[in-house]
C-alpha cells in the first residue's frame, strides 16, 4: 500500500513532534545485477541519504536540543527494515521520512492531528486532508504519566496516503487494528502509572507546593518531557511498534484489490451482487445454521456465474457436456433447438437420470443462454419443483412427473436412459453418447423455420465449425447483451411510461423483433424483462419520477 503510519506526540515544550514513522519502499524496476559492489553501494548510498535526510530534518526543526519526549531514535540509529519476501517491499522505520516531501507532509499531518483536526473527546479517530498534502487517517489517544500536565500525554498515529477512496473503505480495518495498538500502550503505561503514584503520589505533592508557571516543569524534577518507552517500560517499544506498523501497511494493501472495469457494470453483474447483498443480509438476520436449503443452492448457483465451473471446489469425474456445441453433437440438431427454444421462452427445463454430475454439466451449459436474472436452477431433486421455483430441475428417474405438467407446452422432458438400459444401442467414441440416450419429449413443438433471432443466429454459429469454443461463447455474450438492451428499451417503454399497445409495436419494429418468429421475439423479450436487476428498475422509477416532479413545477 503506498501509505505511511507515522506516531506523533504533543509535547509540553516544543508542541506537536513526530516520534516514529514507517514507510513502505517498493523494489526498483528489475535490472541485471553487475556485481555484488553495486548491491553494497546501493545500500551504502541508501544510509548515507538517510543520514543527510536526518540531517535535514534536524537543522529545518532545530531549537536547542530536542528532549527526551521528542526523540525516539538518534540520528546515529540506522532504525528499522523488513522485507516480505513475497513482493520484495521493505518496510522503513525513524524518527522521520527518508524524503524531504514526505517529511513535510507528515509534519502538516502531524500538527493537524494534535491541534485543529479533533474528534469530540479528542479521543478517536478523524479523517481529514486534501489532494496535495494527501489524505490522513488520524487516531488521538491519551497515555497516563505521573508527571504530566493532568496526568497524562497526547499522542496520535496517524496513516497518510493520497487514496481517498482506498483510505475511506479501510477504515474499518484501520480502527480495528490501531486501537489494539492503542489499547496495549495505554494498559501498559497505565500499570507504570500505577506503580509510580504507589510509590509517590504526585497529587498530593502538587496541592500542597506552590504553582508557579514559570519553573512548573522544573518542579517535576527537570523531568517534563519523558520518553514514551520510560513510560511504558518496554525496552524494545520501537521494535515492536516497527512491526505493527509493517504488519498493518501490508495487510492493508492487500486486503484490498483493484479490478478494471470497462464501461457500465452488465445486468448480470448488478443481478449477482444484489443476490449476494441479499444472502448475506439472510445470514446475518438468521444465523448460518438457519439458512434453508433453498439458499444453499442460490448460493452455490451465484457462485458458478461468478467463477464459472473452474471455481467450484471440487469436481465430479465422469461424462460432461464442456459447450454448447458439445450438447447439440450429442443431442442432434433438431432436439437442439427445440431444447434451447424452450430455454429462451422461459420454460421449464426437467432432465431425468441416474447422473447427477451429466445432468449439472448440462445446466451449466443451457444457463449461458439466458440472462443471469433469469436462471433458477434445482440441479438434482427427489421431488418435483414447481416451474415458479426454478426453470431448471434435475430429477432422478423414479420421479414421477404430474400429468399437468407433462402435458403443458410451457414443459419440455429429457429423459436420460443408461445404453444398457435403452433401446437402442448407440455405439461412439464420445463418452456421452457412449453411455447414454436422450429422449425429448414436450407437449409444444414449434416450428422449425421460426423461432427467436438469437437462436437463428446462434445456431449459424455453432454449425460454423471455423469457429473456435471460445468464439462461439464471446458471440453469445454479444448477442446477449445486445436483446438485453432492447429488454431495457421495452421496459422502459412499456413498463415506466406506459404507452399503448399501438406504440409498443412501433418500438418492437425499430428494435428488429417484428417479422419472422415474431411472437417469438416478444416472448424472450417479456421473460428476459423478469431478470432485469432491481438496481436498473429503481433507478429508471426514480428518473421517471424526478422528470415528472420537475414538469409539475
Amino acid at each position: 500500500m503506498n501509505a505511511l503510519v507515522a506516531l506523533c506526540h504533543f509535547c509540553e515544550l516544543h508542541g506537536p513532534r513526530t516520534l516514529f514513522c514507517t514507510e513502505a519502499v517498493h523494489p526498483p524496476a528489475p535490472s541485471t545485477p553487475q556485481t555484488g559492489s553495486a548491491l553494497l553501494g546501493d545500500r551504502e548510498g541508501e544510509r548515507e541519504g538517510e543520514g543527510l535526510t536526518m540531517r535535514a530534518n534536524s537543522s529545518a526543526t532545530q531549537r536547542a536540543d530536542m528532549c527526551e519526549g521528542c526523540r525516539s531514535l538518534p540520528a546515529s540509529h540506522p532504525g528499522f527494515v523488513s522485507v516480505d519476501s513475497e513482493t520484495g517491499i521493505r518496510f522503513l522505520s525513524h524518527q522521520h521520512p527518508r524524503q524531504a516531501q514526505l517529511f513535510s507532509v507528515v509534519r502538516q499531518a502531524c500538527v493537524r492531528s494534535l491541534s485543529c483536526e479533533v474528534c469530540p473527546g479528542r479521543e478517536g479517530p478523524i479523517f481529514f486532508g486534501d489532494e496535495q498534502h494527501g489524505f490522513v487517517f488520524s487516531h488521538t489517544f491519551f497515555i497516563k504519566d505521573s508527571l504530566a500536565r493532568g496526568f497524562q500525554r497526547w499522542y496520535s498515529i496517524v496513516m497518510v496516503a493520497m487514496d481517498r477512496i482506498y483510505l475511506i473503505n479501510s477504515w474499518p480495518f484501520l480502527l480495528r487494528h490501531l486501537r489494539l495498538t492503542i489499547q496495549s500502550l495505554q494498559s501498559t503505561a497505565l500499570k507504570v502509572f500505577d506503580s509510580e503514584q504507589g510509590v509517590c503520589p504526585q497529587r498530593a505533592v502538587r496541592m500542597n507546593s506552590a504553582f508557579s508557571p514559570a519553573v512548573f516543569p522544573h518542579q517535576r524534577s527537570g523531568n517534563a518531557a519523558r520518553s514514551l518507552p520510560s513510560l511504558t517500560q518496554h525496552p524494545n517499544l520501537w521494535a515492536s511498534l516497527h512491526a505493527s506498523f509493517s504488519w498493518l501497511l501490508k495487510a492493508c494493501g492487500s486486503r484490498l484489490t483493484e479490478k478494471l472495469l470497462e464501461g457500465a457494470p452488465t445486468e448480470d453483474t448488478l443481478v449477482l451482487i444484489e443476490r449476494q447483498t441479499e444472502q448475506e443480509e439472510e445470514m446475518d438476520a438468521e444465523g448460518v445454521g438457519g439458512k434453508s436449503q433453498l439458499s444453499q443452492s442460490e448460493s452455490a448457483q451465484c457462485r458458478d456465474f461468478l467463477f464459472g465451473d473452474d471455481g467450484k471446489g471440487e469436481e465430479t469425474a465422469g461424462p460432461k457436456f464442456r459447450s454448447l456445441r458439445h450438447l447439440r453433437q450429442v443431442l442432434g440438431a433438431a432436439e437442439f433447438r427445440q431444447l434451447a427454444w424452450h430455454v429462451l421462452m422461459g420454460n421449464q427445463v426437467i432432465w431425468r437420470g441416474t447422473d447427477r454430475g451429466l445432468i449439472q454439466s448440462a445446466f451449466n451449459t443451457l444457463k449461458a443462454l439466458l440472462p443471469v436474472g433469469c436462471v433458477r436452477v434445482e440441479a438434482y431433486s427427489s421431488q418435483y419443483e414447481e416451474a415458479y421455483r426454478c426453470n431448471f430441475l434435475g430429477l432422478s428417474p423414479d420421479v414421477q412427473i404430474p400429468a399437468h405438467v407433462s402435458s403443458s407446452e410451457f414443459t419440455v422432458l429429457v429423459d436420460v436412459l443408461n445404453v444398457e438400459q435403452g433401446c437402442v444401442h448407440v455405439v461412439c467414441d464420445d463418452d456421452v453418447l457412449s453411455l447414454f440416450q436422450f429422449s425429448i419429449s414436450s407437449a409444444n413443438t414449434q416450428p422449425a423455420d421460426k423461432g427467436p433471432t438469437l437462436l437463428n443466429k446462434l445456431e449459424v454459429a455453432l454449425a460454423n465449425e471455423n469457429l473456435s469454443v471460445e468464439v462461439v461463447s464471446h458471440c453469445l455474450l454479444c448477442l446477449k447483451e445486445e436483446w438485453m438492451n432492447k429488454v431495457k428499451v421495452l421496459f422502459k417503454f412499456s413498463k415506466v411510461d406506459g404507452r399503448g399497445r399501438e406504440d409498443t409495436q412501433k418500438v418492437l419494429a425499430l428494435l428488429g423483433a417484428t417479422g419472422p418468429g415474431e411472437e417469438d421475439n416478444v416472448r424472450l423479450l417479456k421473460f428476459w424483462m423478469t431478470g432485469l436487476s432491481k438496481t436498473y428498475k429503481s433507478h429508471l422509477m426514480t428518473a421517471v419520477r424526478g422528470v415528472e416532479r420537475t414538469l409539475s413545477q
